[in-house]
């Protein structure tokens, strides 16, 4: 839960690229230590910020909805209408859900959807998903414990009753702050791309903040950081970072309005196929994109093809080498890797 409350929220729109993310940051964590802090009900994933899903702290998923989500909700009559649903139709669907849900019941996406039929509302097409969306964007259900390969429902009030309270100014804060440190250097668009919220809610969110977050520059465009990072960039920089591979939707990318600074000049094309919006997983050297790479899962190993976006060196395809076995220890398989041009 940790790792998460320091970033905020962290991009989950796929499931096991979400564990993952939270599993590269967490020495020695295994996939199971993942299901299991779900299970606890320390996390949950859910829509709290752009319409999109993040993996959150339990405690933080109304305060987070009040701050970022309400402004998806407010924005959602276009689409509703698009889909020949009213105002009415997705009322009635949270009130079935939330019958159905009381009293700690944890329903399947089918289940969730039939409850939702039952109560005489259309679910099909997109219409089903966009109901369970809006369900959770009142803060009403979010998204339980994964049940194999099932997602599932939970209603918020009973899967986690203590919920965190800030006022907006102090959420506007807070959600900055560790937006910042857990991202930062960065600018205050980014965070207006990456939360949902406006620029002038950045500006507000910064100045609340004094002391906690400097700017590294004096020019409007300017990179924050927490005070302590910016000492250390004073005071020399920072050490290269590691060879990492990441999943794909990870924050490292998706977390930035800018993702030049992570993906170099012309990969984003292999980063992101087509424009497809599916982001494929990335090997990371020194806080940029060096590789990709995909997995095929087998029943006691899993198989690793790494595409280089550039010659790798020794040390580096060790390193890269080294960060793929750890994601086959977090899952608990073996690895057999590939890499393309060897």
């Amino acid at each position: 839960m940790d790792v998460v409350q320091w970033f905020g929220a962290m991009q989950a729109q796929d499931v096991a690229s979400g564990h993952w993310s939270l599993g590269v940051r967490c020495a020695g964590a295994a996939e199971t230590d993942v299901l299991a802090a779900f299970e606890r009900r320390e996390l949950v994933r859910t829509w709290p910020m752009r319409g999109t899903i993040h993996i959150v702290a339990a405690e933080d998923v109304r305060w987070l909805l009040a701050l970022a989500g309400v402004r998806a909700l407010t924005g959602s009559n276009r689409r509703r209408e698009q889909l020949g649903l009213t105002l009415a139709d997705a009322d009635r669907a949270v009130a079935a859900l939330d019958s159905a849900l009381t009293g700690g019941q944890v329903l399947s996406r089918t289940q969730a959807l039939a409850a939702i039929v039952d109560a005489g509302v259309d679910t099909s097409g997109q219409r089903g998903y966009h109901l369970l969306w809006h369900a959770a964007q009142t803060g009403v259900v979010c998204i339980g414990p994964q049940r194999g390969t099932d997602q599932t429902f939970v209603r918020l009030e009973d899967w986690a009753p203590k919920q965190r309270s800030f006022d907006r100014e102090d959420a506007l804060a807070e959600l900055l702050l560790r937006y910042v440190r857990g991202h930062g250097p960065v600018g205050l668009r980014d965070f207006a791309g990456w939360s949902g919220l406006t620029l002038n809610d950045a500006r507000a969110a910064a100045a609340s903040n004094a002391g906690r977050l400097v700017p590294l520059t004096d020019d409007a465009e300017a990179l924050w950081a927490t005070s302590d990072l910016a000492d250390l960039l004073r005071d020399g920089g920072l050490a290269p970072g590691p060879v990492v591979a990441l999943p794909g939707f990870d924050e490292l990318i998706l977390g930035y309005k800018d993702r030049g600074l992570h993906v170099p000049d012309g990969a984003m094309d292999a980063v992101v196929p087509g424009g497809n919006g599916m982001f494929r997983s990335t090997v990371v050297i020194d806080g940029v994109v060096a590789a990709t790479w995909t997995r095929t899962l087998r029943s006691k190993r899993v198989d690793v093809t790494v595409e280089p976006l550039r010659p790798l060196t020794t040390s580096e395809s060790a390193g890269a080498r080294d960060s793929l076995e750890q994601y086959a220890a977090f899952l608990g398989r073996e690895l057999r890797l590939t890499t393309v041009g060897d």
